[in-house]
């Protein structure tokens, strides 16, 4: 069922997302080759709770951490522990909060010092396509524009758009009704309507669709072993448009 939010509740899931937005601000600063991916967890999970808020992510379906940092052929899942960030790499992180019981949920991928050419292009086509879908996310619109959208960007570019995962509905929960597929498809294609909170969330791979999942239960990998890309904001749709929620600036 679509939980659709009055302005006041809106309200409340924003300020959890611009808490979302500022633990991403920090991060962004110690992100640097040599750094383990438990470091940057232990680095989320505190400044968050230092600012009142909760990891939307731990323990949710028993997940072990904060984030979800995803290196290279990972997509997404990926489990932080002891692996340190190396030269080249690109790395997705993938946060969500809980502010008082208000869900923010957001996602971005980042170089690690100079990156192959093709793995940057991979990079900015996948945060083009979420742009993409953002604009095509307008009251009174449908799902399936969202979709279009995403996935007509990222074919453009001969990439492969994940189809087993995709955006949600956020809020009052870390995953809710509708879902957001990236690609065209027959499922459900309900309405966009006023107080519509979603989440959406590319998922671009330089190479096949296709995707398995690791023996851990959790991280996602490129079926083909090529990188992969996520970016992902929180979004309202509301009379006066439709507002990104979890923007850095």
């Amino acid at each position: 069922m679509i939980k659709l939010k009055t302005r006041d509740e809106i309200a409340r899931i924003r300020d959890s997302c611009h808490l979302l937005a500022e633990t991403f601000k920090e991060l962004k600063k110690i992100v640097a080759e040599g750094i383990t991916t438990g470091e940057l967890d232990k680095f989320a999970r505190s400044y968050i709770e230092s600012h009142g808020g909760k990891p939307a992510f731990l323990g949710y379906m028993n997940y072990p951490a904060t984030l979800c940092v995803s290196i290279n052929e990972e997509v997404i899942h990926g489990i932080p522990g002891k692996r340190r960030l190396k030269k080249g790499d690109i790395v997705s992180l993938d946060l969500g909060i809980n502010l008082k019981g208000y869900y923010s949920d957001a996602a971005i991928t980042l170089p690690i010092g100079d990156v192959p050419e093709r793995k940057r292009e991979l990079m900015r086509v996948t945060e083009e396509a979420l742009y993409r879908g953002i604009e095509a996310a307008k009251l009174g619109g449908r799902v399936s524009d969202i979709s279009l959208a995403v996935f007509n960007h990222a074919k453009k570019y001969d990439f492969g758009v994940v189809r087993q995962y995709c955006g949600h509905g956020v809020g009052f929960a870390p995953h809710e009704d509708p879902q957001i597929p990236n690609y065209p498809n027959t499922g459900p294609n309900p309405r966009l309507k006023e107080g519509l909170v979603i989440a959406i969330e590319p998922m671009i791979n330089e190479g096949t669709w296709e995707v398995k999942v690791l023996n851990d239960g959790w991280t996602v990998v490129t079926a083909d072993g090529k990188p992969s890309a996520h970016f992902e904001h929180t979004i309202a749709i509301t009379s006066d448009g439709t507002e990104i929620l979890t923007l850095m600036e």
